[in-house]
């Protein structure tokens, strides 16, 4: 959710601060704040609106204050509303701080603190949270923190500095995500990666629970027992172009384009003498064997993709899946044992919903393998397995090459099973194999198609209402088209399994309400185009998205959108490229901030 930096170290702190937090956005953009020493005083500066705004102020304010020690935020917020006074950092006694999470019994925290005369001065329960470790604050800060934190319940990251202890920041975690580097130019600490990778390649994931002790000479951290450890470091494998927007106008558009790379990059390593195969990730085929059903269980976009996987892995593998949406799952007791594999499914590893299902599940003993983007996320380290995905940094907020990838890795997935199952052979795999790469030239091909996907958004701009219909694999895919379009052009848009409509959702339909029809599939396509009929004769102007040779009546609809000769099985890959366009394209002709849709942030790191 919100974005978080820290920096102690040689440079000027103030612009590391800021670049960072520019670089953050994506996680929040409702309010933003920077806190620094300066002549052992701690100075902080913070205003509504953009990380652009309180960059004025602080070239206006504090341009010739010399530090090298501060933490900066950006807001997503959730407890009380919009306003400079609720901005972060927060400042209680001598403990200034910064936090990206949700401190779930804020109030009751909130009372004893009155019953000691103690009151905020904000809405938000960060500042609650910065009273309690001052409450607890008698000259050891890490004493201060560890005693803070057992009284606290919820998800938070912390960076906290200490009035009394000048030139040093202390860190801790739960649930909310922090990663940290030092260098030859100081230490920093980030709520992720990209805010590190202009310093170091090098950096390691904060374990919850643990303090990090940061100065410019070191980063000392510290287990629940007092015990330093040298933390595991990863490596990025990007650099810091690919967290740009490289001329592009928005990120979105840049990572459209990133796709057929990405799918590349995490398709080819799995590839060995033309099978799956995950060797190179330590899977073994273990996982696979003595499972009576598999779960999915992701949020928004992660889910959709796992609607994909239940398909083709049912469809090739005859075992049964269920996707589960991972903000439900743990209140629906789920019928969870030692033969379920249960496959997580989240693009920063971070997801708070669905890193706690994933720890209900292996309470209850399943297997599990877990599709992430970020290695030493929470996820990832708490699974039995994972499959990294390969899509490098994803900075808009509404999620492409992400999307594809987790797709890619879900098909994977289904044709390792069926072949070590038996249920399909050596040929047969190495065909679908090839298939998935070819269709991967099909993605780059179906790039081409921006300015006939813009020239048809044109059109869709002024609408209240869009509809999105298909089958099978066609409606799992318009389940994702739907939820780009309306998270970022604010248009109300609903996906719907196309034999539904008679069931009452056709009720809605009236002149003019835009259908977007999905028809790539040949064994349901007849029926499809018999719904798209349906919606037509009630005055429903359609977009019919289909496949070369498909049969279509010019009479049916308004658009049609050909999409390039593609295996059908992987016609969610090409077709993906066009409603991605449709709803980028869509909120350009709004003239909406593409990257940055309103009240929503990145990554969820709360429930």
């Amino acid at each position: 959710m919100c974005g978080i930096i820290g920096y102690v170290g040689k440079k000027d702190a103030k612009k590391v601060l800021i670049n960072g937090l520019q670089t953050l956005e994506y996680r929040g953009y409702d309010s933003a704040g920077i806190a620094y020493f300066s002549d052992r005083v701690i100075r902080i500066l913070k205003t509504v609106g953009k990380v652009s705004c309180l960059k004025d102020k602080v070239a206006e304010q504090a341009g010739n204050d010399a530090t090298t020690c501060g933490i900066g935020h950006t807001r997503w917020a959730t407890h009380g509303g919009v306003s400079d006074t609720n901005s972060h950092p927060h400042t209680a006694g001598k403990v200034t701080l910064i936090h990206n999470g949700i401190i779930e019994n804020y109030k009751e925290l909130q009372e004893e603190l009155a019953e000691k005369g103690r009151f905020p001065v904000s809405q938000t329960d960060t500042e609650i949270a910065a009273m309690v470790i001052d409450d607890c604050y008698h000259g050891d800060p890490e004493n201060a923190i560890r005693n803070a934190v057992r009284k606290l319940q919820g998800a938070y990251g912390f960076c906290i500095m200490f009035e009394d202890i000048p030139e040093t920041i202390y860190a801790i975690r739960n649930g909310s995500p922090l990663v940290a580097a030092h260098t030859d130019r100081g230490s920093i600490i980030a709520s992720d990666m990209v805010a590190l990778v202009s310093y170091t390649k090098q950096y390691f994931v904060l374990k919850e629970g643990h303090i990090a002790k940061m100065t410019k000479d070191e980063i000392l951290v510290r287990d629940e027992n007092g015990s330093v450890y040298g933390p595991n470091i990863h490596h990025i494998s990007w650099d810091v172009a690919a967290a740009k927007k490289g001329g592009y106008d928005y990120f979105m558009m840049k990572e459209i384009r990133e796709q057929p790379a990405a799918l590349r990059n995490t398709i080819k390593p799995r590839m060995v003498n033309g099978l799956p195969d995950f060797t190179a990730d330590e899977v073994s085929d273990d996982i696979f064997h003595d499972i009576s059903r598999i779960v999915i269980t992701a949020c928004g976009t992660a889910m959709h993709a796992g609607l994909m996987g239940k398909n083709m892995i049912e469809r090739l593998c005859r075992v049964p899946v269920t996707v589960d949406i991972a903000s439900e799952f743990r209140y629906q007791d789920p019928i969870i044992d030692d033969k379920t594999l249960l496959i997580t499914v989240s693009q920063s590893g971070e997801t708070a919903d669905t890193l706690a299902a994933l720890r209900l599940a292996k309470e209850r003993g399943a297997k599990t393998l877990s599709v992430v983007n970020v290695k030493g996320s929470s996820i990832a380290r708490e699974s039995d397995y994972v499959l990294y995905t390969h899509a490098g940094p994803e900075i808009a907020v509404a999620s492409t090459k992400a999307y594809s990838v987790q797709v890619a890795v879900m098909y994977l997935i289904a044709f390792r099973l069926a072949y070590v199952s038996g249920k399909i052979s050596e040929e047969e795999t190495k065909h679908y194999m090839s298939e998935m790469m070819f269709t991967v030239d099909q993605v780059e091909e179906v790039l081409g198609y921006d300015n006939q996907v813009e020239s048809i958004a044109k059109r869709l701009k002024k609408t209240e209402d869009i509809f999105y219909l298909g089958r099978g694999l066609d409606y799992a895919l318009s389940c994702e088209g739907s939820l780009k379009l309306k998270e970022i052009s604010y248009i109300h848009c609903e996906a719907y399994a196309a034999g539904e409509l008679k069931h009452g959702t056709i009720s809605l339909i009236t002149d003019n309400v835009p259908v977007i029809a999905l028809a790539t599939q040949p064994d349901v396509y007849a029926k499809i185009i018999s719904n798209v009929q349906e919606v037509r004769s009630r005055g429903a102007k359609v977009i019919l998205i289909t496949t070369p040779g498909a049969a279509v009546d010019a009479v049916l609809c308004d658009h049609q959108i050909t999409l390039p000769e593609t295996d059908p099985l992987f016609s969610p890959f090409v077709a993906a490229v066009v409603l991605q366009y449709l709803a980028y394209y869509v909120a350009v002709e709004k003239g909406l901030n593409v990257d940055q849709p309103r009240n929503l942030a990145k990554s969820v790191t709360v429930e």
